[in-house]
């Protein structure tokens, strides 16, 4: 989605676009998947009241008005019981916190929240932000378990920014401040926005080839050859929106300090399974888990939010695991994987047996997350390069807030603008 907005951002002002896509299918993290007789989203993804970016995006492709919205439920796993996670009432039932414990979290989400620029928190780690607002047994119990879920070994690289990212977007989801939550989706999911996005891109003189990884990107008398798919092309001017370990592979004549800069870059990875039942597990579209022998960092029950006529009234799971990339689980085959969740999620769900999942598949990626470590942003290499002509623009530069199809839409907008204004670019130039 970033480098698709930034082709239409890029079209719009006149240029010549060309998308160079690795994967055979466009989208990348939003694309979409067949699992059984079902075609929806490989990740999870919902859109929130406040995804102002990307509704806005929507609402220029003619899709903001297909919008679902609905009021989610949410649940929490204590890896004893199931507690519901709806209210206040349910909140104050939960056994994990004391009474003191629950007010300081209380007051932690509420402060996080009205922090308008977390670079500040780039200075402190999670840990010690958390333990100084919530206290030590609620950063035990609960921040530290979720922080592990979630980043694994790498929760202790985390600056305070990182939960401040969170706490933020799913605060500004709230409907009336602590009541409701309201999650919304477009029917067919990615796949429906993917195909308009490339109909509307092909419409405006925009050529889109996928199944074309590039293998290097090099500086060409006054251009870049970029070689992809067994030939070689020159454009005017490149912008690569890989991770940054990809990147810096492919893009020759970078200086050392550039690709040192790219390379310190910590990375999360993905392995997730998505599962099709004929029967619900908890009518929740999120369950928090805090036991940490549980192998999945939650349960993202689609199935609870979506129309399930649009998926054939069956019921659709995600079962996401973040993990470093050095973690044997990006690797591992989906039997390895399936041998490892579905215990712990018949843990979770006793009455649920193995005949009622239809249908088990695994995605992975190896570079989804670049966390937000310590000083972040002083380290963060800029948008140019010293190459003339070649920009790197990635999810890494999403700073200070959470990684998301929104915040990939305000980047690609942010990109643009400084292609066209800052660097210059005259209409009509061929750009990849």
């Amino acid at each position: 989605m970033l480098g698709l907005t930034l082709a239409y951002r890029l079209s719009q002002a006149g240029q010549k676009v060309t998308v160079l896509e690795a994967a055979p299918v466009l989208g990348g993290l939003a694309s979409a998947w067949q699992l059984g007789e079902v075609v929806w989203d490989r990740y999870y993804h919902v859109t929130l009241l406040s995804d102002a970016k990307l509704r806005a995006l929507l609402r220029e492709l003619g899709l903001e008005d297909e919008i679902r919205w609905a009021v989610t439920r949410t649940n929490f796993f204590t890896g004893r019981s199931m507690h519901p996670l709806n209210n206040a009432l349910d909140f104050f039932r939960l056994p994990v916190l004391g009474p003191l414990d629950k007010v300081r979290l209380a007051a932690t989400i509420v402060y996080g929240s009205r922090i308008e620029d977390g670079r500040a928190l780039e200075a402190m780690s999670a840990e010690a932000w958390l333990t100084r607002l919530s206290g030590r047994a609620t950063y035990r119990n609960l921040w530290r378990p979720l922080l592990r879920s979630k980043l694994g070994s790498n929760h202790e690289k985390a600056s305070a920014a990182y939960i401040w990212s969170v706490i933020r977007r799913f605060y500004a989801a709230r409907r009336g401040g602590l009541k409701t939550e309201m999650f919304g989706y477009v029917p067919g999911g990615y796949h429906r926005i993917l195909s308009v996005l490339a109909e509307t891109l092909r419409g405006a003189g925009v050529t889109l080839e996928a199944g074309m990884p590039v293998t290097s990107i090099a500086a060409s008398g006054t251009g870049l050859t970029v070689a992809a798919g067994g030939k070689t092309r020159t454009f005017d001017r490149v912008v690569n929106t890989c991770a940054a370990p990809i990147a810096t592979r492919v893009c020759e004549g970078l200086s050392d300090a550039e690709r040192e800069r790219h390379d310190a870059i910590v990375y999360q990875g993905i392995v997730c399974a998505s599962l099709l039942l004929d029967r619900p597990l908890g009518n929740a579209y999120l369950t928090y888990i805090t036991d940490e022998t549980i192998p999945f960092t939650s349960v993202i029950e689609m199935s609870s939010l979506i129309d399930r006529a649009l998926i054939g009234g069956m019921h659709l799971v995600y079962l996401p695991k973040y993990v470093p990339l050095d973690d044997p689980l990006l690797d591992a085959g989906d039997d390895a994987v399936e041998a490892a969740f579905l215990p712990a999620l018949q843990r979770m769900f006793p009455d649920l047996r193995r005949d009622q999942i239809k249908a088990f598949k695994v995605t992975r990626t190896r570079h989804v997350l670049a966390l937000s470590t310590l000083n972040y942003s002083d380290r963060l290499p800029p948008m140019a390069t010293s190459v003339p002509g070649l920009s790197i623009v990635n999810s890494a530069q999403i700073v200070n807030a959470s990684l998301s199809v929104n915040e990939s839409v305000a980047l690609a907008n942010e990109a643009a603008a400084m292609l066209l204004a800052g660097e210059g670019m005259a209409a009509d130039r061929h750009a990849a």
